[in-house]
């Protein structure tokens, strides 16, 4: 049928009529094409991050203002001097530095949102999980970036992790996976609240208790009996248990399996509550 029929044929058809005519539909993405999307999406997070340098005040300050300043008011109190308490401390501050720096995915896919930049990817034939994942993948430098300058700065104040260079890198590897787990909770709340700082607001009332009340700075025996059984239940306990044991002995525990189940659980819950959430929006 020549194009002049076929737009007879469709003026002719009566109105509120659906056509079941899936010849011109863009066909789905494949696997590999799905891929290439998200990576090219990830290449232009990447390259507003390159031209907006604040965006990495939290994962290139924070980690040496929160090890040094934990390290000297907290370290002769609980462990008695600050040598003591770095191996007690560094793997509770490098989960804490990753864990908020992820919380950033759901404030600035919120602010993203809010400037209709998002309403102009979706009437892109890209797979709908591109642009959202693909921020995410390069936010996965962001946290490499707090990791390392967290390990640095321990080592910079006499931390000597036992576990050596495998042990440390095994450790960062972690901390990342839980990070890039943890932003598909926090971008399901960016799609769901109306503003980013009711974003922002809401994952600081989550991460802070979930952080603090957990094994990353103090021993769980020093606490009381009400709060260790919480605490041992946290999956942040589980994450730093899991570092620590990577860092400082070099070796495999359960405690690291258990942090990889948390991580594929918090996926598999909330990425697909974002992208559903994400489509609606």
């Amino acid at each position: 049928m020549s194009t002049t029929q076929t737009t007879q044929a469709a003026r002719r058809a009566p109105i509120g009529t659906v056509s079941t005519d899936t010849s011109q539909l863009p066909a789905r993405p494949g696997l590999v094409e799905s891929w290439n999307q998200t990576m090219g999406f990830a290449a232009r997070a990447l390259k507003r991050m390159r031209r907006e340098p604040e965006q990495f005040s939290d994962v290139a300050i924070q980690p040496i203002l929160f090890t040094v300043m934990f390290g000297f008011i907290f370290g002769g109190a609980i462990s008695g001097d600050i040598a003591n308490y770095l191996p007690l401390m560094v793997p509770g501050i490098l989960a804490m530095t990753c864990l908020t720096a992820s919380m950033d995915t759901g404030v600035q896919l919120r602010e993203d949102m809010d400037t209709g930049i998002f309403d102009r990817f979706r009437t892109l034939p890209v797979a709908r999980i591109a642009p959202l994942a693909g921020p995410m993948v390069a936010d996965l430098v962001r946290y490499a970036i707090a990791a390392s300058l967290t390990f640095l700065t321990g080592i910079a104040m006499g931390y000597r992790p036992e576990g050596g260079a495998l042990g440390v890198i095994a450790a960062i590897i972690l901390v990342v996976v839980t990070g890039w787990s943890l932003s598909w909770a926090f971008a399901y709340i960016g799609t769901v609240v109306r503003s980013a700082q009711g974003a922002q607001g809401i994952s600081m009332m989550i991460l802070f208790p979930l952080t603090f009340l957990s094994n990353a700075f103090v021993p769980v025996e020093s606490l009381p009996n009400w709060l260790q059984w919480f605490v041992t239940i946290n999956p942040i306990s589980h994450v730093v248990s899991g570092v620590r044991d990577l860092a400082n002995t070099g070796a495999v525990t359960a405690e690291v399996g258990w942090a990889l189940v948390g991580c594929a659980v918090v996926i598999a819950i909330f990425a697909p509550l974002a992208l559903r959430s994400y489509q609606r929006r």
